[in-house]
């Protein structure tokens, strides 16, 4: 465990210490910012039009229209900052010859790709942590359900592990960063509109990739309400491509 914390800290660390970790943390406050700016003024002049309507006003608040749409932008967004999280886990190690003396440790391969998750995660808390005065104004401006406002950034977390998770097996696949980066925004792109074959294709097959799709599985977690089949399919998800990507590494051993 102490080795797993070890290349996490070495991990986040690496973040900080080039001009990626800033981009993207610069990036994800920017563009948040802009879709909170937008949506939060959208939603204030649409209650006020609807205040003299009694029965509007109680159909329209923020816990249903206001976080739900938020949050789902804020899936696109981690859908190109999260593959450029996870791209230079493996590839940079390889890049720099540095890799060949983590693996001469007397380090597990679990361990190592444990630690790399952990330290890409602890980048997406502090990215998350920056944007923790959204959570201000809006108590300032109404009154959103702790409940839902807590299940959007519990699911926005879960949904990034998924991506990141996925991009260390793209990373341990190649020594290029940029095709790393590009072999997991595709792959990633094309789980997302897996669910559209529902609405274009109509059968039995539809449905069966509509369910894989990670679109699918999203919406009801964002508004708070949980289902077991959900949670399983992104623990699931996880946990399949840690698995993936440790098998990748404990074969660098046998070469």
């Amino acid at each position: 465990m102490t080795s797993t914390l070890a290349i996490a800290r070495r991990e986040l660390d690496a973040y900080f210490d080039s001009p990626l970790g800033w981009l993207a943390l610069t990036g994800f406050v920017f563009i948040t910012g802009l879709f909170f700016a937008l949506m939060v003024s959208d939603f204030s002049m649409q209650s006020t039009e609807i205040a003299y309507n009694p029965y509007m006003a109680d159909q329209f608040n923020m816990n249903d229209y206001l976080l739900p749409a938020f949050f789902s932008n804020w899936a696109v967004i981690l859908l190109f900052i999260c593959p450029a999280i996870s791209m230079r886990m493996f590839a940079e190690d390889v890049q720099n010859k540095s890799f060949e003396l983590l693996l001469s440790s007397p380090i597990s391969s679990t361990e190592i790709v444990l630690g790399k998750f952990l330290g890409g995660l602890g980048f997406v808390a502090m990215m998350f942590a920056s944007t923790l005065h959204y959570v201000v104004i809006f108590y300032w401006l109404g009154s959103p359900d702790p409940g839902v406002l807590g299940a959007s950034y519990a699911t926005m977390f879960l949904l990034a592990a998924s991506f990141i998770a996925l991009g260390m097996l793209a990373s341990a696949f190649t020594v290029n960063q940029v095709v790393a980066f590009v072999l997991t925004f595709g792959s990633l792109l094309g789980l997302w509109v897996l669910s559209w074959t529902e609405t274009i294709m109509n059968n039995e097959w539809s449905a069966f990739l509509g369910a894989l799709s990670m679109l699918s599985h999203l919406d009801q977690l964002i508004k708070g309400l949980l289902h077991v089949n959900d949670l399983v399919y992104f623990l699931s998800f996880i946990f399949f491509f840690l698995f993936a990507t440790q098998q990748r590494i404990e074969s660098f051993r046998w070469k």
